[in-house]
């Protein structure tokens, strides 16, 4: 985790959904942030800052008091940080995880997934141990060795985590995006994570979920002006359906394929970028893009 001094509180704010009264308040009630000052003055804010907002936002989203969560924040990197070594790894609490899921243990999924991404942050957590244990729980449950309703009870529940850690995606002075999976197409897990990197990254996203036609899209990318559309699907068969229509809103607004079933011959053939990997590589990949592009240009091809 970069202790770095990198950006002030404005930025923060964005990158993070909060408003910088309310970081300001966190800052001063509660030691939540230790900002450096630059050679003018100013405060500046690092990755750690970032970590700690993020894990105060998902103790509070738990019920506890704002009080009560920097404390447990305060605890979290207690834990972390004098012997990281001895920490358990991304694999270990993805089969905790897995165990807790399979066992319809509400309770004990989020104490897991409040140790994942305390110790190893939001990125690394949906690279090393989220995205390997979806893969698995797809394939076990398409061989027979878990049942429908395991199945749903572990999507369901990670996806209500990861949506609550989405609150104020959309808000901030950044570049926004369409992420949405095309219609015929329910595994939304994959566009979640993938929203979360991109707001990582300064970005605004406007999530329309699953099963979502493609006139919607249009729709929706005109009203907000949005700089790229991002469709995430696990099979090409579900792009496939609708090429023709992908064909034409790709010439009116930058479009990007995701997810398993964006291979780089299928966006070839459509014209269309593609962002294939798992989703941390497919946003950062986005984000560097743009990146090289005049700002808040739409020049994307």
């Amino acid at each position: 985790m970069d202790h770095a001094p990198k950006f002030r509180i404005g930025e923060l704010g964005y990158r993070v959904g909060v408003r910088p009264e309310l970081l300001r308040a966190w800052e001063r009630r509660y030691g939540l942030l230790r900002p450096a000052r630059s050679e003018r003055g100013f405060r500046l804010y690092s990755e750690a800052d970032e970590w700690r907002v993020r894990l105060m936002q998902q103790q509070l989203h738990s019920g506890l008091s704002a009080a009560e969560a920097a404390r447990e924040v305060a605890a979290m990197e207690r834990e972390r940080n004098p012997s990281e070594d001895s920490l358990e790894t991304p694999v270990e609490l993805a089969h905790a995880l897995g165990t807790a899921l399979e066992g319809f243990e509400e309770e004990g999924a989020h104490a897991v997934l409040d140790r994942l991404l305390g110790i190893h942050g939001l990125e690394r957590a949906i690279r090393d141990a989220l995205m390997p244990y979806l893969r698995e729980l797809g394939e076990r449950w398409a061989r027979g060795e878990l049942s429908v309703a395991q199945e749903h009870f572990a999507s369901r529940l990670l996806e209500g985590r990861l949506l609550a850690l989405a609150r104020g995606w959309n808000k901030g002075p950044g570049r926004r995006a369409i992420i949405a999976c095309p219609s015929g197409e329910q595994h939304t897990l994959p566009l979640v994570c993938f929203g979360l990197v991109l707001r990582n990254h300064g970005w605004r996203n406007v999530y329309l979920g699953g099963d979502s036609p493609v006139n919607t899209l249009h729709m929706a990318a005109d009203t907000v002006d949005a700089d790229v559309v991002v469709l995430s699907a696990v099979s090409s068969e579900r792009f496939l359906s609708v090429a023709k229509e992908l064909g034409a809103l790709a010439r009116r607004r930058p479009l990007a394929l995701a997810g398993a079933g964006a291979t780089p011959e299928l966006a070839r053939d459509l014209e269309v970028e593609c962002l294939d990997g798992d989703p941390v590589s497919g946003a950062e990949a986005l984000a560097r893009r743009f990146a090289k592009l005049a700002p808040m240009s739409s020049d994307f091809r």
